[in-house]
C-alpha cells in the first residue's frame, strides 16, 4: 500500500485557518489518520517546518515502528501536556496555533490558556474530519476487508439462529464469528434486537429470548486494521406474517432505491430523500425517524452525513451506510444497512449478503 501519511499531514497544514503557525492534534483517529500511530494515548503537533509526536513509555516501541521518521517522537511518562509544553518553546516562529475544537475537553482547553497562555490559540473545525471524508483506493480496500469479514460472519450465524436463544447468545455467536473470520474488535456494542425490542433503533441486546414470529434485527460490524463495516439485516423466526414482509419490502426496495441513485455531489439531503420519498409513498413516512446513514472509516461513524438536514455535498471517495428503516412500536422494527463507496463512476456496494426476507426456523 502507498504511504500517504507525508501527503495528508502536508493537506491538513495546507488547510490551516485564521493565520496559524501550527496546531495541536488531539485525537486518536485523526492521530492515527496523519500518522498510522494505533496507541491508545498521544498527541502530535505540526507547524509548518516540524512535526512532533508525544506518546507514554508503553508506546515505546510500537510508536518507533508505526511511524518511523514521520515525525519527532517523545516519550513521557508523567503527563503527555508536559511534553507539549517542552516541545513548542523550540519550534521557530510560533504565535498564533490551532486546535481541535471537537476535541478539547473543558479541562484540556483550561491546560491551553493557563500552561500555554503565552500563545494565542485559535479553534479549528474539523479540518483533518475533512480530509477523511475521501478514502483513498488503499482506505477503500481495508473498509471492504472489513465488510468482507462481517458478510462471511453473518453467513456463519444465520443457520445458528432460532428460537429458544436469547438475543445475548446470538449475539455472542455472531461475535465468535466475526473473530474467527479475522475482525480486529467490534467497532460498536453489537445489537440483537427480537419482537417488540426491534423497533429501538439503537437497542441494547438483552437477554429476551427469541419466539416464533419475531422479527430480529442484527446491526454489527468488523475491524480491519483500524477500519470499520457496518451492516444491518432484519430476519423473522418461523413464517413471516402478511404484514411483516409488506413492511419489508417497502424496507428492502428503499435500500436499492437509495444505493443505486446515490451520487457524489448531491447533498445529504438528497441522498436521503431517496429512500425516504419511498418509504413515505407507501405510507410509512412516520415510522422512519433517523437519518439515511452516515460515513465510515477509521471510526463507525463519520462525516458525511446523510440526514434530513445534511447540506454539505458528498465528496468522490466517500464510503456511507445505506440503512433506512421502518419501526412500529409493540410491533417491532426492520432495517436494511449497507456499505456503500461513492465512487467516481457511481455507487459501489461493498456489503454483498442477501437482502431478501429470510425465515430462520
Amino acid at each position: 500500500m502507498a504511504d500517504r501519511r507525508g501527503a495528508r499531514l502536508a493537506a491538513l497544514v495546507d488547510a490551516f485557518t485564521n493565520d496559524v503557525d501550527g496546531m495541536l492534534v488531539s485525537s486518536l483517529p485523526n492521530i492515527r489518520y496523519l500518522t498510522g500511530f494505533s496507541g491508545s494515548n498521544a498527541l502530535l503537533f505540526l507547524s509548518r517546518g516540524e512535526r512532533h509526536l508525544i506518546t507514554d513509555f508503553r508506546y515505546d516501541t510500537q510508536v518507533r515502528s508505526e511511524i518511523g521518521d514521520l515525525a519527532a517522537i517523545r516519550i513521557e511518562r508523567v503527563s503527555l501536556w508536559d511534553g507539549l509544553w517542552a516541545i513548542l518553546p523550540t519550534v521557530q516562529g510560533l504565535n498564533v496555533l490551532g486546535f481541535e475544537e471537537a476535541h478539547v475537553s473543558h479541562r484540556d482547553f483550561q491546560r491551553l490558556l493557563e500552561s500555554g497562555s503565552r500563545w494565542q490559540w485559535r479553534p479549528q473545525p474539523h479540518l483533518v474530519e475533512d480530509l477523511r471524508e475521501s478514502k483513498d483506493a488503499d482506505e477503500v480496500l481495508l473498509i471492504r476487508q472489513a465488510a468482507d469479514v462481517a458478510v462471511r460472519a453473518l453467513a456463519r450465524t444465520v443457520p445458528d439462529i432460532r428460537a429458544g436463544l436469547t438475543e445475548l447468545q446470538v449475539a455472542g455467536i455472531l461475535e465468535h464469528a466475526l473473530r474467527d473470520e479475522g475482525s480486529e474488535g467490534f467497532p460498536f456494542p453489537t445489537i440483537v434486537a427480537s419482537g417488540p425490542r426491534a423497533a429501538l433503533p439503537h437497542a441494547r441486546t438483552s437477554s429476551r429470548v427469541l419466539q416464533a414470529g419475531d422479527l430480529v434485527l442484527l446491526d454489527f460490524g468488523a475491524e480491519y486494521q483500524g477500519y470499520c463495516s457496518d451492516i444491518t439485516r432484519t430476519f423473522v423466526i418461523g413464517a413471516a406474517s402478511a404484514e411483516q414482509r409488506e413492511a419489508y419490502d417497502v424496507v428492502r426496495e428503499a435500500n436499492a432505491a437509495a444505493r443505486s441513485g446515490i451520487r457524489t455531489g448531491m447533498t445529504g439531503q438528497d441522498a436521503d430523500a431517496l429512500a425516504r420519498r419511498y418509504i413515505e409513498r407507501h405510507g410509512y413516512g412516520e415510522a422512519f425517524g433517523h437519518g439515511l446513514g452516515h460515513g465510515i472509516g477509521l471510526e463507525v461513524h463519520e462525516a458525511p452525513r446523510l440526514a434530513r438536514t445534511a447540506t454539505g455535498r458528498l465528496p468522490v471517495g466517500a464510503v456511507v451506510t445505506i440503512e433506512p428503516g421502518i419501526y412500529r412500536p409493540e410491533w417491532g422494527g426492520i432495517r436494511i444497512e449497507d456499505d456503500v463507496h461513492l465512487s467516481a463512476d457511481g455507487p459501489e456496494l461493498l456489503t454483498d449478503y442477501p437482502r431478501e426476507l429470510i425465515e430462520v426456523p
